[in-house]
Parts: structure tokens; sequence; C-alpha cells
């Protein structure tokens, strides 16, 4: 089974660059590709706050933290992965964007090396075929923010190989993750079931059935979730939600995935939640 020592990311977004920050906190030597030198700017910066919070309470001691971040380097050169022995693509979710990042890096990293999607939604058996190397593709699912939550889903491609979910096991365990593992289906095993959930809850407030605070205290109280649907939908983004939504729709052709014509309209009017400043909540004061 192949040692994963030297870790590639495309991308330092949001995802990214929480996958960049547990690869090195973990000791793995991390290449980070962006697009320029601003957005690298932005990404490193995310990651020297977000560890610098860590520190700040107390969950990260201040010598790991600098050990950490001499363990990352940035570049906007794709050639710079050329030694890794994974690389982990995070960049934004369409497949046409994607299988291009996929098929430059077959040319470019080493045939022993794994080339993995973080996407939430997207097929990376389709990822797989533009390759040389279908056995050595797969989804390696995130969840943010990647330093504190605990699960990553191993997505097996049509043409995964055991060694590779075998490796992909280890590397996760490694960066302190628990593993599940799912077939390549739109949205796995959380999105699948998370989906309906969030629609529903938008689609009771469309009725009028109940306020969006009582669907959210009623959740949050009445089934110990740590926050109700409308809130967790302002903190995933109404765009990413409706986004896997209509994929997982397209796919299936089943109703329970369809987005509601509320939430529809509410991100045509740009309000993404959180991200935007307002979505079902105001967040615009900064509270």
């Amino acid at each position: 089974m192949p040692d994963i020592q030297r870790v590639g990311v495309i991308g330092a977004g949001l995802m990214g660059s929480g996958i960049v920050e547990a690869a090195a906190r973990s000791g793995f030597d991390v290449v980070v590709r962006e697009v320029d030198e601003s957005t690298c700017a932005r990404g490193m910066g995310r990651i020297e706050k977000s560890m610098g919070r860590a520190v700040d309470r107390g969950k990260l001691d201040a010598g790991k933290r600098d050990a950490a971040l001499g363990r990352i380097r940035m570049t906007t050169t794709l050639n710079d992965l050329s030694d890794r022995d994974i690389v982990i693509e995070a960049a934004v979710e369409n497949m046409e964007i994607k299988k291009e990042v996929f098929a430059e890096l077959d040319r470019i990293v080493p045939t022993s090396a794994l080339l993995v999607t973080n996407s939430s939604s997207l097929s990376c058996t389709e990822l797989g075929a533009v390759t040389s190397r279908p056995d050595k593709v797969a989804g390696l699912h995130f969840f943010n923010p990647v330093p504190v939550m605990k699960l990553v889903e191993i997505v097996r491609g049509i043409q995964t190989s055991d060694e590779t979910m075998a490796t992909l096991r280890t590397f996760s365990e490694q960066m302190g993750k628990t593993v599940v593992v799912a077939k390549d289906t739109p949205g796995f095993i959380v999105n699948a079931l998370l989906v309906p959930y969030l629609v529903d809850a938008v689609r009771m407030l469309e009725n009028g059935i109940a306020t969006r605070e009582d669907i959210d205290t009623a959740i949050h109280l009445g089934l110990a979730h740590p926050m109700g649907p409308l809130t967790l939908l302002d903190f995933v983004g109404l765009d990413t939600t409706l986004y896997i939504a209509d994929i997982m729709y397209e796919e299936y052709k089943d109703p329970k995935f369809a987005a509601p014509p509320l939430l529809r309209r509410m991100v045509a009017a740009g309000m993404m939640g959180r991200k935007s400043g307002r979505g079902f909540y105001d967040y615009s004061s900064g509270s």
C-alpha cells in the first residue's frame, strides 16, 4: 500500500484551506495551488487565522502551529504538484472545470499518485474517466470546518481499486478523521439524507405551516440538533444547497430532491445565507 507523505491541494477556498490546515497539522508536507497570488494570499491568511484561533482556545500548541505553517507552500503553478503522493481537488463545483483539472493532473503527477475530489455531489467515476488511472481516482469528501469536523466520506467509483480505498482510509485516519464509505451516487450518505430534510423545511416555511423561528426551535429542541434546518441552510449556503439539490433531482427525478420555488428565488435575489449577509436570517449587523 502506498505511503502518503506529500499532499497536493487544488484550491484554497473555505474547504480547500481547511483541508490544507488539517493535513499540515497532521504532519504532511502540503503544496496548495491557486489561480493567482492574491488568491494564494487570501487562502494562507484564512489558514493562519484559523490556526491562531485554535491556539487562543488552547486547542493547538503555538509551536505545533508554527511547524504546521512551515509545512505549507502556496503556488500558482500546477507543475509544482509533480512530486505529490496524493492530490485533493477542492476547486469550484463544476464538472467541466474539474475534468480539466484531473486531465492535467494526470499528465503531471506520478503514475502512482492518487487523485481525489472533495466534491459533495459530483461523480468521481466521471472524473476518473478523463485520466489514465481510474483505479486511483476516488472521492474524499470532508466537512466544514475541516479541522474540527471528524467525518470524511470516502466515495468509491466504479473502477476505484481496493488498494486505493485502503490507502485513503489510512490517510484519513492519520488526519484524525472517522471514515464512512459510500458508492459513487449523488449526495453519497450525508447529503442524500440532508438535502430532502433541508428542502422540506423550506417548503414548510413557504406553505406557512410555521415561522422560521418555530421550525428551527422545534428541530433544535425536539430532535436535539445543534441548529435548526433554516439556520443550517444559511450556514451551508442556499446556493450550494440549491446546486446539490438540482444535481440530485436531475439524477433521480425524485420529487423529494426538487428545490422549492422559495429557495430558487432567494438564491436569484442574492440571499445566500451567512456568506452574503442575508438568507433566512439577517447577518448584516455582524451578530
